[in-house]
């Protein structure tokens, strides 16, 4: 009998295979990027001293109301506006993108779209 492996196993194996090769350093951060079925979240990440520097999620108290009415492309890219932003006020403005192992398309797309729109370069 075969056994189907889920797709959240297949992606998890994906995620691994690159960063092993994909690591955040305090000049250049990790931009990761989380998508559950209702929200998406970012994290920025040095992964020298493993902490996260800013975080944004579509459960934050800031963008709660704005994305009230919106679809989950255009709530995702209000996450990545608003992480871009936290990011430039803490003074970076070069990550490097993980996407988690995701296929870079919808909401993972709009996310980093988001962010370049804000300023913070890939």
């Amino acid at each position: 009998m075969i056994l189907k492996t889920s797709k959240n196993e297949a992606r998890q194996k994906r995620h691994a295979r690159v960063r092993q090769k994909l690591s955040g350093t305090a000049e250049r951060p990790r931009f990761n990027v989380f998508k559950s079925d209702k929200h998406i979240y970012v994290q920025i990440i040095d992964d020298v001293t493993g902490r996260t520097l800013v975080s944004a999620s579509t459960i934050d108290p800031e963008l709660k109301g704005k994305i009230a009415d919106k679809t989950k492309t255009e709530a995702a890219t209000l996450v990545g506006q608003l992480a871009a932003q936290r990011a430039l006020d803490k003074q970076i403005s070069k990550v490097v993108f993980d996407r988690g192992g995701y296929i870079y398309h919808g909401r993972i797309k709009a996310v980093a779209d988001g962010a370049r729109q804000a300023g913070l370069e890939f």
